[in-house]
């Protein structure tokens, strides 16, 4: 029986590979568009049996090719731009693909664990897995939520599990590829090593300088519960994954700049220093982000740990600081 990863070579997908790894598990599909081949960099250290592109993957899985072969598939496979202006390939990428992989594990029966959005809720405070606090702000926020909409339709009547993860934001090892799309502590630490400060956003949102708050989650933590999911197959539903904790962006700045700074044996700096001491800069607020930013997120985790999940999340202070030291030997 094959396991399969959709997105193999992606930001998360490449860590639930390694972490499936990790437990023994190797007989993995890994599925991916290296069109921007620079991913594959992602599985070097990982162990597959086969790869294939996307688009070939769907048409012989929808032929019949993988009938009774599949225990469960991680879909992690997206397009994640939230500034993509081409709704229809948003639509066809993260919709019409994602519901095809729905309706055929539902009928063979298969575990369909997939990746969903913190994005489908958009401008609100409240962060619950409910209608009602649901309302996207750009088309890759849409896609998100109109499949989960389909799920909920379908869960009643399901005979095999089916999990959404909804993401907050996600950091951690394997994302050199995402360029712009790449988590602040990435950039963090580019712009410390090769600029010697940080960058932020000024106020918005009645928020201070660098103050717009985000539940930031490490991804070690993200395949943690995927896999816990995966350890219990009568656990459905669609699941917020953050920490619970919203922590500002001036959080993350310093977490960044003082893993940097430890590495070379330098002392631990606050915010107000380094902002005395120009290591931390804010820049005006992105006209092209107006009406499409969330300034607040934090994950209600009530359904996460009513499920079962009891495990603790890593702060922005450990994992940023674990991905700091990874980065400096990884970069």
């Amino acid at each position: 029986m094959y396991t399969i990863v959709t997105g193999a070579a992606g930001f998360i997908g490449s860590n639930i590979v390694k972490a499936l790894n990790e437990r023994g598990v190797d007989r993995i599909i890994a599925v991916d568009n290296l069109s921007k081949a620079d991913k594959f960099r992602n599985l070097v250290d990982c162990e597959i049996v086969d790869y294939l592109d996307k688009g070939e993957f769907l048409d012989r899985v929808l032929s019949g090719q993988f009938d009774g072969d599949v225990e469960a598939i991680f879909h992690e496979g997206a397009c994640s731009d939230t500034m993509e202006t081409d709704g229809r390939y948003m639509m066809e990428n993260n919709y019409r693909y994602s519901l095809g992989l729905l309706d055929w594990c539902l009928e063979q029966e298969v575990q369909f664990l997939y990746a969903s959005s913190a994005a489908t809720y958009g401008a609100t405070t409240v962060f619950k897995e409910e209608r009602q606090y649901e309302g996207p702000l750009n088309v890759y926020g849409y896609s998100k939520f109109l499949f989960d909409q389909i799920v909920r339709k379908r869960l009643p009547e399901a005979s095999s599990q089916v999990v959404g993860f909804r993401y907050f934001n996600v950091y951690g090892p394997r994302e050199n590829h995402k360029g712009r799309m790449a988590s602040v502590a990435f950039h963090h630490f580019h712009q410390f090593r090769n600029e010697g400060r940080v960058k932020l956003f000024e106020g918005s949102h009645g928020y201070g300088p660098g103050g717009q708050q985000r539940d930031f989650v490490y991804v070690g933590d993200v395949a943690k519960v995927n896999l816990w999911f995966l350890d219990h197959p009568e656990k459905s539903g669609i699941f917020n994954l953050g920490t619970g904790r919203a922590q500002s962006f001036n959080d993350v700045a310093v977490a960044s700049v003082n893993g940097a700074r430890a590495l070379q044996g330098e002392s631990e700096l606050t915010l107000d220093a380094m902002v005395a001491q120009g290591l931390l800069e804010y820049v005006a607020f992105p006209e092209a982000l107006k009406g499409k930013y969330q300034a607040f997120t934090q994950a209600d985790l009530t359904k996460l740990r009513a499920a079962g999940y009891k495990d603790e999340f890593a702060t922005v202070e450990e994992g940023v600081r674990r991905y700091v030291e990874w980065l400096a030997k990884n970069a």
